[in-house]
């Protein structure tokens, strides 16, 4: 991250701005139609548990945050950026810049629908346009679930929530012929392990 300019808007200017843009959109500001000058890199951090960091300190106040997440982007660079109608500032994820903490499973079967929520209150059934995936670490095995939040945003699905997936799972074949452990929701099935131990990749089957 380098051809940072000497001045970059501090934090709560940035705030302030945002939330000026929040109000005017009465909603979720429509940052797409955007495209303001890159004003630097700021030293603000989403780290895997979620957390927002500002100069290595928590921001403690969750409705800053909130704040934060609805002018949230991340650009084909792959860099995630905060973005107003006049500035556009570079920020640092570790993982995922959300983190999904609640679940509600709603019917059974092929009519079941899962419902997620993460940890700055966006709310998503997991469908098409929010698909499920899970990732797993080749030097561990360890499995790392995520579904789209928003545009190219993803959230991580915390322990506990992937703990009521697998409860609410069930087997089916998958393409390859092998069983695959998966749930059902929005009137398809998606994947989250291969009962065989290999690595299913994270497509709905």
């Amino acid at each position: 991250m380098n051809d940072t300019p000497a001045q970059v808007p501090d934090a709560q200017g940035l705030a302030q701005a945002a939330a000026a843009a929040g109000k005017a959109a009465r909603g979720l500001p429509p940052i797409h139609l955007w495209n303001p000058p890159f004003c630097g890199d700021m030293d603000i951090e989403i780290r895997r548990d979620g957390s927002w960091h500002y100069m290595k300190s928590p921001i403690g106040r969750i409705a800053l945050v909130r704040l934060f997440s609805t002018i949230l982007k991340r650009e084909a660079d792959g860099h995630y950026y905060l973005v107003t109608p006049v500035e556009k500032v570079r920020i640092r994820v570790v993982d995922a810049p959300f983190l999904v903490v609640g679940a509600e499973i709603e019917g059974a079967g092929e009519a079941q629908v899962i419902r997620l929520r993460t940890n700055v209150d966006d709310q998503m059934a997991i469908d098409e346009a929010h698909p499920l995936r899970v990732e797993i670490d080749a030097a561990t095995g360890e499995p790392s679930p995520y579904v789209r939040v928003r545009d190219q945003l993803d959230g991580l699905i915390n322990r506990a929530v992937f703990y009521d997936l697998v409860n609410a799972a069930e087997e089916q074949v998958g393409p390859e012929g092998a069983p695959v452990l998966g749930v059902w929701s929005s009137g398809r099935f998606w994947p989250i392990g291969r009962l065989d131990g290999r690595d299913m990749g994270g497509q709905a089957a």
